[in-house]
């Protein structure tokens, strides 16, 4: 065989082998998943989506969530109902009904009303009831008695706003004179009450605590009626014991102590004479 033949076989097998090696030594890339619209920065509650805050890319896995958006342009005009922070998922659960206005509106939740109330530096929790808190609104009044009471009125009431903020910055209390809270009808009009009879206060709640509190209120003699005192018991002591012996004595009786006289002396004169008794 011609060499020049040998020589081009050599370099045909050698490419051969080489595009095998290639392609068993070659990462395999991912497989593209479906597209899915997050938030490239934090998208406050109320506030209208804007195309700067959005961003679309590949979902690493066929597994994603119901209701998620391909387009960014399937958000133009909405609403955010709550926070969505930078990295999330942009869901229609987040998201106001279409048409929504924004503003406080838009973050109520359905069913519900929002009902703004006076508060003070104290009523207030000294400023640390913040949106997304959850409070208890207890009412402080007079019965029909005249007697004075307190007592929860409103269990787990969330906070939407505090003044006209509906966000504010929890290492940075500020005193308000307002706090906007969400109810039911049937709680707004239950506070719309109890606000006209007393003042209102609001008691912070941690976050993670749901359990309702069964409470039938405080009056004036609950703070003002003290335990009666045991009157502590007299100790007498016994002649013939050797410790205190505790007796409840009603009078102290004196005890005349019989004195045993041994002889008697008589003394007539200068001369002195003794008798035994």
């Amino acid at each position: 065989m011609k060499p020049s033949i040998l020589i081009g076989s050599s370099l045909v097998f050698g490419a051969v082998a080489a595009f095998f090696v290639a392609q068993l030594t070659k990462t395999p890339s991912a497989a593209k998943g479906p597209r899915v619209v997050i938030a490239s920065s934090a998208i406050q509650a109320g506030t209208e989506l804007s195309p700067a805050q959005l961003r679309a890319l590949d979902w690493p896995s066929s597994s994603i969530p119901k209701d998620v958006f391909a387009d960014t342009k399937l958000l133009e005009n909405r609403v955010a109902r709550q926070t969505i922070e930078a990295g999330e998922l942009v869901l229609e659960s987040k998201l106001a009904p279409v048409n929504s206005k924004g503003g406080l509106a838009a973050t109520i939740t359905a069913g519900k009303r929002a009902i703004s109330v006076r508060v003070n530096d104290v009523v207030g929790v000294a400023g640390f009831a913040l949106p997304g808190n959850y409070v208890d609104v207890l009412v402080s009044a007079k019965d029909s008695n005249g007697k004075a009471f307190s007592k929860i009125v409103l269990n787990r009431v969330k906070v939407l706003a505090v003044a006209q903020d509906t966000v504010a910055d929890p290492t940075k209390p500020k005193i308000v004179n307002a706090v906007t809270l969400e109810l039911t009808p049937e709680e707004s009009e239950q506070l719309d009450l109890a606000r006209s009879i007393g003042s209102l206060s609001l008691a912070l709640r941690n976050e993670m605590d749901t359990s309702p509190v069964q409470s039938e209120g405080k009056r004036l003699v609950d703070l003002t009626q003290q335990p009666a005192l045991a009157e502590e018991p007299a100790v007498a002591i016994s002649p013939t014991a050797t410790s205190p012996v505790k007796k409840p004595v009603s009078k102290r009786v004196k005890s005349t102590a019989k004195v045993q006289v041994d002889r008697v002396e008589e003394i007539r004169g200068i001369k002195e004479s003794e008798d035994a008794k």
